[in-house]
């Protein structure tokens, strides 16, 4: 089928694109202006460019979303302002661009019939809740920008099918990480490189908050699951978490890294504590895509780490530009 993916030159965009092609799809992606000079997005460094027709234009551009849709079997929607940092200092953009933007996409897509409709939503979408892990029924409790911007495009997607029959669905995924993540300020890309380097990740925390990692390889078979079950009449309208099954302590991840690494780096610890702003715990079941699709992640957290620790050994020129200044304890859902 021909899909479009928004946000495909970033990590998670350019993993699906390439799990879409693999299967014999046809892949167009829509992305803003290309990166700045030297760096490379997630689709080249994946060789990924030629096999995918690129087209450019912001997601507040109607007309331009309207073109890409055109034509398009399924969309996946995957575009969006992630950074909870850039989310706290500048909302209003945040929130035009995450919450504008997927309505605007979602409009395009009921005029244009797409068949089949994936929305990125996010594990942050359920704020701190009472109990864990989180569960699809649960209500949205979001309070900082980001988690709020997330709820809100996953409402509004939802509510595209109940009030216009588009068949949507949205994910909350936990955490992805892989090879060619280059948003330094997530945990586990910074932690990895600052490993194969020898010098020491940087925690914001003490090291106990918990996250739930998933492996992206493992979040594309989840995106396609779910707009498989689409295709079949299932699934429209509803959320569905997937997640790597447990929560691991940040501490724990770094202490893996740097030994799957073979440097042995100690990390330099910044804490006390949760740093402000963040959840401090952070994990999702799972069961309701699995009963559904029968989707499992199949990579554990060991393994995972073992394979981005080796995209990144082979590709050594693909470096964080100031080591350590902003990372985050979290990551993209």
């Amino acid at each position: 089928m021909r899909a479009l993916v928004t946000g495909a030159r970033g990590f998670a965009g350019a993993w699906l694109a390439r799990g879409l092609l693999e299967r014999g799809d046809e892949v167009v992606a829509l992305d803003r202006s290309p990166l700045a000079a030297g760096r490379s997005s997630a689709l080249e460094l994946l060789g990924l460019s030629d096999e995918v027709e690129e087209l450019e234009g912001d997601l507040r551009d109607g007309e331009a979303l309207a073109r890409a849709v055109n034509g398009a079997e399924a969309v996946f929607h995957l575009a969006a302002q992630t950074l909870v940092g850039v989310a706290a200092s500048d909302p209003a953009e945040t929130l035009d661009v995450n919450v504008r933007g997927t309505w605007l996409l979602l409009e395009a897509c009921r005029r244009e019939g797409a068949g089949r409709v994936v929305v990125a939503s996010s594990d942050k979408a359920y704020g701190a809740q009472p109990e864990l892990p989180y569960r699809e029924d649960q209500p949205l409790r979001p309070s900082a920008p980001y988690e709020v911007s997330k709820a809100a495009a996953d409402l509004i997607a939802r509510s595209y099918w109940s009030s216009y029959g588009l068949p949507v669905a949205v994910t909350r995924f936990a955490n992805l990480y892989g090879g060619a993540d280059t948003n330094w300020s997530r945990l586990v890309p910074e932690a990895v490189c600052a490993a194969l380097e020898g010098r020491p990740p940087v925690l914001r925390s003490d090291g106990s908050p918990r996250r739930d990692l998933l492996y992206v390889s493992d979040a594309v078979t989840a995106y396609l699951a779910i707009a498989d079950a689409l295709g079949a009449g299932a699934g429209r309208g509803e959320a569905f978490n997937a997640g790597g099954g447990e929560p691991h302590s940040v501490g724990e991840v770094v202490a893996t890294i740097a030994e799957l690494s073979g440097t042995g780096v100690e990390p330099e610890v910044l804490g006390p504590a949760n740093p402000s702003g963040e959840i401090d715990s952070q994990w999702v079941d799972a069961s309701k895509l699995a009963a559904l699709t029968g989707w499992a992640p199949r990579v554990g957290l060991r393994e995972g780490l073992g394979l981005t620790i080796e995209w990144f050994r082979e590709h050594s020129r693909v470096r964080p530009p100031l080591a350590g200044s902003r990372v985050r304890e979290s990551g993209s859902g």
